[in-house]
């Protein structure tokens, strides 16, 4: 039992880890979650300390994003064993970054609280980097609503995440010195102590308040949930059913507020074929002072699409398939949107060759969409997941974050839940309020404290206003990105790395004079 120990502890822990983010929103159990990985990753034998850690990573993916299955399985066609299968592997792959923290930690015989959280600060950057980067349940999204969220707008997310394995390592620290050394009042203190200057950091940064609303600015918007099901969205029988019930919410809300908001691709149909159309749009919401914002699809010459956002009613830059006022996905989704080594995979079946799955990317760096002269710093769908990336496209005066999305392909499961959740974090890291419409839910507007003002239900065709101020000011991390983050972490290694050299150099001193006594007596 002894020897299962380790492995039962990791299994546990990492499905525990889950239970931190939305929709549960028991932020706190991050920290047992982060502790006992910890603890298997010390364990005296390496191998065991591998094994289990891969264990922990395995049961936390495959229960964090067992959503995934549902577009696998519902909408690529694959046997549900499949689906689930194909989790599996996904979830093992990304348990490989939590086995390489566990061998840095075992290779080096960590010991400092501070070192465990740049290990772990590497490994979650190389699994959000690496083929593109999957930086899906970082443990920083799950701490929104927790005390230590000040420390998002000085950090970003990935300092959170950061800080919440630190605290993690220090509750590790301060149980091992409890338990094999009571009697040392001064190193326990020491870390409650740390403990206590992080949260004191976090409140402090929580009331320094680094944006203001500019509420004689403010702009009334509608967002329109269309509730169309994914089996149906695609299918061409099905195309005037979207196209009647999003053309029915736009004729309500026309001239009643002033922008309107469609979801992704809200109708799915190539742009140029739906041209006409769009053009009635424009000069409709232009006669009524109502801008709309559509997400489409558009083919292009070479036979990729792409994913876009175009603005239809602005005077000042009039609707046209050129139309400089238009932003283009550039982070694709992985066998969702693209399929890497295309030609290989697609001939291998059905679940390679999901609607929709061969879009072109658009540039890193675009120019913010013009809105009712409001500038919006957009990301679809997937994109949001990107902090570093939405904040080299957000401008010293951008105004609002504009995301939209389509999470039906992933129907009735915690995916768009935890979506929305990294969508909050955006707009508490970057200090300006988010709008987010998509096509069965969540859709939202959420302020730049990244709190839910207003929320429409899931799987119901409706429509969703309010009145929203933009900010202005800008948070420490909206201008500096991760640099301070970096820059603690080069310090804490470097203060451990001399503090490590003076302590060897202490001792060796010590044994030194200890042998020349014995020498002398």
């Amino acid at each position: 039992m002894k020897k299962l120990l380790p492995y039962l502890v990791a299994l546990l822990c990492g499905v525990t880890g889950v239970f931190a983010f939305s929709p549960f929103h028991l932020w706190y159990l991050a920290y047992p979650s982060l502790l006992g990985l910890i603890w298997v990753a010390k364990n005296p034998q390496r191998k065991t300390a591998l094994w289990a850690s891969f264990l922990w990573g395995l049961s936390f993916f495959s229960f964090g994003i067992n959503w995934i299955h549902v577009s696998i399985h519902d909408f690529g066609g694959a046997p549900l064993w499949l689906s689930y299968l194909l989790v599996g592997v996904l979830a093992a792959y990304l348990s490989l970054f939590v086995v390489l923290f566990a061998y840095i930690v075992q290779r080096f015989n960590v010991q400092s609280p501070a070192i465990f959280p740049a290990i772990w600060t590497l490994t979650e950057f190389l699994r959000g980097w690496l083929f593109t980067g999957f930086p899906w349940l970082q443990f920083g999204y799950s701490q929104i609503d927790s005390p230590f969220a000040g420390l998002a707008p000085l950090f970003g997310e990935q300092g959170l995440t950061f800080f919440a394995m630190w605290v993690a390592a220090m509750l590790y620290t301060l149980i091992r010195l409890a338990i094999q050394k009571p009697k040392r009042p001064v190193a326990l203190g020491f870390y409650i102590l740390l403990l206590g200057i992080i949260l004191g950091l976090s409140y402090a940064s929580a009331g320094l308040h680094f944006v203001k609303e500019d509420k004689d600015r403010a702009l009334r918007f509608t967002l329109l949930q269309g509730n169309i099901e994914q089996q149906m969205k695609w299918d061409p029988a099905y195309f005037w059913h979207s196209l009647n019930t999003y053309q029915d919410l736009i004729d309500q809300n026309l001239g009643k507020t002033d922008v309107i908001i469609l979801p992704e691709s809200a109708l799915p149909l190539d742009e140029h074929q739906l041209y006409p159309f769009l053009k009635e749009m424009a000069e409709k919401a232009r006669a009524s002072h109502t801008e709309i914002v559509i997400g489409t699809v558009r083919l292009e010459k070479d036979g990729h699409y792409q994913n876009s956002i175009i603005d239809l009613g602005n005077p000042q830059f009039p609707y046209s398939l050129q139309d400089k006022n238009r932003y283009v996905k550039h982070h694709l989704v992985p066998f969702g949107e693209y399929v890497p080594l295309e030609k290989w995979l697609r001939s291998l079946g059905t679940i390679f060759n999901l609607p929709m799955s061969s879009f072109e990317s658009g540039a890193r760096l675009q120019a913010n969409l013009h809105i009712q002269q409001h500038l919006f710093a957009p990301a679809i769908c997937y994109e949001i997941l990107f902090g570093e990336q939405l904040r080299e496209n957000m401008r010293k005066n951008t105004d609002y974050i504009l995301t939209i999305s389509n999470d039906a392909w992933f129907g009735n499961s915690i995916g768009p839940w935890q979506h929305l959740q990294i969508a909050q974090m955006r707009a508490l890291e970057l200090g300006r309020p988010l709008i987010r419409a998509t096509n069965t839910g969540i859709t939202v507007f959420v302020n730049a404290q990244g709190k839910i003002i207003k929320q429409a239900p899931q799987f119901i065709t409706t429509s969703l206003s309010d009145t929203v101020a933009p900010t202005t000011g800008r948070t420490p991390y909206a201008i500096l990105g991760s640099k301070p983050l970096y820059f603690l972490i080069v310090l804490l290694i470097f203060f451990h790395s001399v503090t490590a050299l003076a302590k060897k150099a202490l001792f060796k001193h010590y044994a030194q004079q200890r042998a020349e006594t014995d020498v002398t007596r």
